[in-house]
């Protein structure tokens, strides 16, 4: 159901502002790590390509262009797994920096088109157009504004999905993947979901797939026949979301300021690392790239959180919490090699180390100093 096959009614757009359905759009950059590639280097264009770590290691995939995903290539499988599936594949590395570079200009598009945006991700976001659309026609010429934009200025596709409620805009926005526009109206909702596999739904995984479809439930329809009772006996809390869905209700906000909690590095290791040098030199890279984070973001923490995962898989972490909170590059650093010692990192090798930082606040409301106690 694309958009020009689908139109949005004028009697829906003129009922009583309390009676008027949302109009929500969700915006999803199509294979955006290696999109941002391709488009530097047309050389690649056509090509499989996947971004993450080497095949010859213990890397993992971040992201695969389509024509890798041909192949059956998916992110966060092995990159020695991805090289199997599609020998001739471009292996790149992630280059995170150019990536968020590239996100923050496609959000200045997004925000410059609405200020009811909530980011979802890095390449991801919701967008509450409802008193606003009518400036533009329709919430479909808003999407079709956003997605010229972002071709022409930023030279990407995206795809957006546009329906009543987060629920269906997200849904129609992989409907038509990639470079398509999906418009769902109030009155067709119904007709839209239907015919999806349940794995369409939120929250829906292999094994809840597994267990539906164990019981005949296949589609959306499957699932609409079914009482609410039954679904709640069978899958608990998550058994009324399901009822809910399955009949495209969704009332969950555009939230457009979401306080950020927490801010982590983390890295896995080629090799494992068995020398305490090495260990306390990887640390220190991480705690410099959080304390970056922080600084970005005029931010600065009161809890440190060291995570250790072992050569045999086994992870633990260690924290502490200060008087006050901080940022300081040298302190974080320090504090996270102190937390190391708590652990068998000296009598065991190391395959990954992560450093976080959390209880956040804006920086300067009693920051700490590199002269200050601890508590």
């Amino acid at each position: 159901m694309k958009a020009g096959e689908v139109n949005e009614s004028r009697a829906e757009n003129e009922a009583r502002p309390e009676e008027r359905p949302r109009r929500i759009l969700h915006c999803d950059m199509d294979c955006f790590y290696a999109a941002v590639h391709v488009r530097d280097d047309p050389a690649l264009a056509g090509k499989p390509v996947v971004i993450g770590g080497s095949p010859e290691g213990r890397g993992v995939v971040a992201a695969a262009s389509y024509e890798a995903r041909r192949f059956g290539v998916r992110s966060a499988m092995p990159a020695a797994r991805a090289r199997r599936l599609c020998p001739g594949a471009i292996f790149l590395r992630p280059e995170f920096d150019r990536y968020r570079a590239e996100s923050a200009r496609v959000f200045e598009i997004l925000r410059d088109i609405s200020d009811r945006v909530q980011a979802v991700s890095i390449d991801e976001a919701y967008i509450d157009v409802t008193e606003s659309f009518e400036a533009w026609g329709s919430a479909t010429a808003v999407a079709e504004e956003i997605r010229r934009r972002v071709a022409t200025e930023r030279r990407l596709t995206m795809s957006v999905g546009v329906g009543p409620n987060k629920l269906v805009a997200k849904i129609a926005s992989d409907f038509d993947k990639p470079d398509g526009l999906t418009v769902v109206p109030p009155r067709r909702v119904g007709r839209f979901l239907a015919p999806l596999s349940v794995r369409a739904l939120p929250g829906v995984g292999p094994a809840t797939q597994e267990r539906l479809e164990r019981s005949g439930l296949r589609t959306v329809a499957d699932l609409r026949g079914v009482d609410r009772t039954v679904l709640t006996e069978r899958f608990g809390r998550y058994g009324e979301t399901l009822y809910r869905y399955a009949r495209g209700i969704d009332r969950r906000p555009v939230v457009v300021h979401r306080e950020r909690k927490s801010l982590s590095s983390e890295r896995t290791f080629a090799e494992d690392l068995e020398s305490t040098a090495d260990q306390l030199a990887a640390i220190e890279r991480l705690a410099e790239r959080v304390a970056a984070g922080l600084e970005r973001r005029d931010l600065a923490a009161r809890t440190l959180t060291l995570k250790v995962r072992y050569a045999d898989f086994t992870t633990v972490s260690r924290s502490l919490t200060l008087a006050w909170p901080t940022r300081l590059r040298e302190l974080l650093g320090s504090l996270a090699s102190e937390l190391l010692e708590r652990t068998e990192a000296a009598q065991r090798p190391v395959r990954l180390l992560g450093v976080g930082a959390s209880k956040l606040s804006p920086a300067g409301e009693g920051q700490m100093t590199l002269f200050d106690e601890r508590s």
